[in-house]
């Protein structure tokens, strides 16, 4: 009477995952769980990446405050009633050059679409879920309605927490994302 091997399986049993050669595992083998290393193939860009990007994006947008700042001072020192009309058209200037900055240059085309210029020096980009490219329509929704109304402007009125959870929430999310992903479906990743 033959005697049948005890132990475990040969090496590519039945029991083996595909490409395994080894013997299998005690109680089975189970595909090894870990942090997600990217999104549709793209490793995904970490917290400070998305901190560094946005200061860059607001050191951007300081340089055109301070040469209106400069236009309006001189322009006061040699007339008052010229430096309020300058100071209000150089206020309405800045309003419009910090609500065009991000959506315009996030729906650039090419290799730099959902890219601001902060996030173009860093080296992440901004992707949508759908997998089609951020347009001016997708830009405004993300960068104004929902980050900077949403989360900056009506956040401000309970104490900044939701303005906070969202900047912080990459933190503890499996895939980098700021709660203002979640709600227009993107996320951010390396470029």
């Amino acid at each position: 009477m033959p005697h049948a091997p005890s132990g475990p399986p040969a090496p590519g049993g039945p029991e083996s995952p595909p490409g395994y050669v080894g013997p299998v595992p005690p109680g089975g083998w189970q595909q090894p769980i870990g942090r997600p290393q990217g999104w549709g193939g793209t490793p995904l860009a970490g917290w400070w990446s998305r901190v560094g990007a946005t200061l860059l994006d607001w050191l951007i947008l300081l340089i055109p405050s301070v040469i209106l700042i400069a236009i309006v001072v001189g322009v006061f020192s040699a007339s008052d009633a010229g430096g309020v009309v300058t100071a209000i058209v150089a206020f309405l200037a800045y309003i419009t050059i910090s609500i065009l900055y991000a959506p315009v240059l996030v729906a650039r085309q090419g290799e730099h679409n959902g890219q601001t210029w902060g996030k173009q020096i860093v080296g992440i980009r901004v992707v949508r879920d759908t997998g089609q490219p951020v347009d001016l329509g997708y830009g405004f929704l993300r960068e104004i309605a929902v980050k900077a109304f949403l989360f900056g402007f009506l956040g401000g009125f309970l104490a900044s927490i939701p303005t906070i959870l969202d900047w912080l929430w990459p933190l503890w999310d499996d895939e980098n994302r700021c709660l203002h992903d979640m709600l227009v479906k993107s996320h951010v990743v390396k470029a």
